[in-house]
C-alpha cells in the first residue's frame, strides 16, 4: 500500500492559514483534513465521535505525513467548550461539516435534526463572531431542492425541502445569509453538494457509518464484503428509466478538493455565495449496483422494498457556476468511486474495527 505523503502544494498567500474543521473525523471531514494538510494548512478538529472514530487521525497522519494541530472531542452546541477552542487557537476560517445527515432518520427524529444542525450552526456562529472569525465554508446539500423534477438543477432552482434534514440545511443557509447581510465582515461559501461517495485511494479512509448505512455506496460495499446479507432498494416505481431513484454521485476526493478551493476564494469578497458541487450526470440505484459489482467482481444481492419517506426521484447537479467562478471540475467517475470504496472495504472488512464509538448519526 502506498501511503507516502502527497507532494506538498503551497496555498495562496491570501488563503487562511489555520482552519477549524467541525465534524473533522467523519467521512467527508476526515478526507477534507487530509486535503488541507497536504496543501499546507494548519488544521484544528472538533468532533463528538457519535458517528466517527478517533482512529482516523493516525490514518490521516500516515497519508499526509503530519498530524492535525489539535483534536477536541465535543458537541458544538456546548458553547463554553467550543469557545475554549477558539481561545486556544488563532483560527482564520472554519469548514463546518458537523451535522446529522440521514434523510430517512430525519423524518423519524425531526427535533433532533433541528437541534443539532440548526442549533449547532448558531452556536458556531456565536463563537466565531465573539473571537473575530468571520470566514466560513458551509457544508450544505442538494436535498434542499426537493422534488424539483428531471434534468440538472442550478443554484436558481427554487428550494423545496421534502424532509427535516433538507429543511435544517435550508434554515442554516437562511441564517447564514441573514448574518452576512447584517454583519458585512462575514464571508460564507455554501457548497450544495450532491452525493459524495468513494474513499481515499490509499484505502486508509472511507465511509464507515454506525449500524446499517443510510447511504447507498457504503451499504453496497458492506453487502459485497459480507457485513450485510442483502441490499434494500427503496422503490423501483419512480418515473425514471429503470424505476429506481437517480442521484449525481461525486467522488469524496473531488468533494474535499472543492472545499479546499473554496478556502482559497474566501478572499474574493464578503457576503454569502452558493455553489452546487456535482458531476452533472445521474446514476440510478441499479446502475450503482452494477458498477460496484464490476469493481468487486461479484454480484450484489438485493431486495426491492417500498419507497423511503422523504426521498425524491432524481437529483442531478448543474455545477457550471462553480466551474466558471473557480475553474473547478470533478475528475473522478463512478467507476473510480466504486473502485476506491471497494478498496477501503477490502482493507477494512469490519470498518474501523476496535474504535470506541457510540451509536449515533452525526458526522
Amino acid at each position: 500500500m502506498n501511503t507516502r505523503p502527497a507532494e506538498r502544494v503551497a496555498k495562496p498567500t491570501s488563503a487562511p492559514s489555520t482552519v477549524l474543521v467541525t465534524g473533522g473525523a467523519g467521512f467527508i471531514g476526515s478526507h477534507a483534513c487530509v486535503e488541507l494538510l497536504d496543501h499546507g494548512y494548519e488544521v484544528i478538529v472538533v468532533d463528538d465521535h457519535s458517528n466517527s472514530t478517533p482512529q482516523v487521525f493516525s490514518r490521516m497522519e500516515r497519508i499526509a505525513g503530519r498530524f492535525v494541530g489539535a483534536v477536541y472531542e465535543l458537541d458544538i452546541r456546548d458553547r463554553p467548550a467550543l469557545s475554549a477552542v477558539f481561545d486556544r487557537h488563532s483560527v482564520d476560517a472554519v469548514v463546518h461539516f458537523a451535522a446529522h445527515k440521514a434523510v430517512g432518520e430525519s423524518t423519524r427524529m425531526p427535533i433532533d435534526y433541528y437541534d443539532i444542525n440548526v442549533g449547532g450552526t448558531t452556536a458556531l456562529l456565536s463563537a466565531m463572531h465573539a473571537h473575530g472569525v468571520h470566514q466560513l465554508v458551509f457544508s450544505s446539500s442538494c436535498s434542499l431542492y426537493g422534488d424539483a423534477g428531471h434534468g440538472p438543477l442550478d443554484e436558481a432552482t427554487p428550494v423545496a425541502p421534502t424532509n427535516p434534514y433538507a429543511n435544517s440545511k435550508w434554515l442554516c443557509e437562511q441564517i447564514l445569509s441573514d448574518v452576512c447581510h447584517r454583519r458585512p465582515d462575514f464571508t460564507v461559501l455554501c457548497l450544495r453538494y450532491f452525493n459524495p461517495a468513494g474513499a481515499h485511494p490509499s484505502g486508509l479512509l472511507g465511509e464507515d457509518p454506525c449500524g446499517t448505512p443510510d447511504n447507498l455506496m457504503p451499504y453496497v460495499a458492506q453487502v459485497a464484503i459480507g457485513r450485510q446479507e442483502r441490499l434494500r432498494v427503496f422503490g423501483d416505481d419512480y418515473p425514471t428509466p429503470d424505476g429506481t431513484a437517480i442521484r449525481d454521485y461525486l467522488h469524496v476526493m473531488d468533494t474535499v478538493e472543492a472545499h479546499r478551493v473554496a478556502l482559497d476564494h474566501l478572499a474574493d469578497g464578503p457576503g454569502m455565495r452558493v455553489f452546487n458541487l456535482g458531476a452533472g450526470k445521474g446514476s440510478s440505484v441499479l446502475e450503482v449496483i452494477a458498477a460496484f459489482s464490476a469493481a468487486c467482481g461479484r454480484p450484489i444481492p438485493y431486495d426491492v422494498v417500498g419507497r423511503r419517506s422523504g426521498d425524491v426521484p432524481e437529483l442531478v447537479a448543474d455545477a457550471r457556476a462553480v466551474a466558471r467562478a473557480w475553474d473547478w471540475h470533478p475528475t473522478r467517475d463512478l467507476a473510480a468511486m466504486c473502485r476506491d470504496a471497494w478498496h477501503f472495504q477490502q482493507l477494512n472488512p469490519h470498518g474501523y474495527a476496535g474504535s470506541a464509538r457510540r451509536p449515533g448519526t452525526k458526522e
